[in-house]
């Protein structure tokens, strides 16, 4: 095997490890950043709540509320981060630190542009709701 083809295997795993650390980290943080902006929307919602909407309203603000209970759940233990959430922080850090150190911080950068493309397509792409 050439040097090119070990960069390139390199690349890929670090790529397959970072995207597969970032998405376990993600679906706990985006409870939060999700709950954030459906709280924005609620309060949208209820400034113009008119036409009987309030069954509605009420439903979002379950939804909201299991949905924040649910991080927290994932994010915390007695008020304080659970080890697998700090593991997962702190594997992620590293990642980046070995694909700078394998090929550089301009491909750190492609890397993260890749997978935020990546995560946004699924979504674009998505017949789920």
């Amino acid at each position: 095997m050439n040097r090119q083809d070990v960069k390139n295997l390199k690349k890929r795993y670090l790529v397959w490890f970072y995207k597969t650390t970032k998405e376990a980290l993600d679906k706990i943080e985006r409870k939060f950043t999700q709950a954030g902006i459906d709280r924005f929307i609620l309060g949208e919602l209820k400034k113009s709540a008119g036409h009987n909407l309030a069954p509605f309203i009420a439903q979002f603000e379950d939804y909201i509320r299991k949905k924040e209970e649910d991080g927290l759940n994932l994010k915390f233990a007695d008020k304080k981060p659970k080890p697998d959430y700090l593991f997962l922080e702190l594997k992620l850090e590293s990642i980046e630190k070995a694909i700078v150190k394998e090929l550089g911080k301009e491909e750190l950068k492609k890397i993260k542009l890749l997978y935020e493309t990546e995560m946004t397509e699924r979504i674009l792409k998505s017949t789920e709701h």
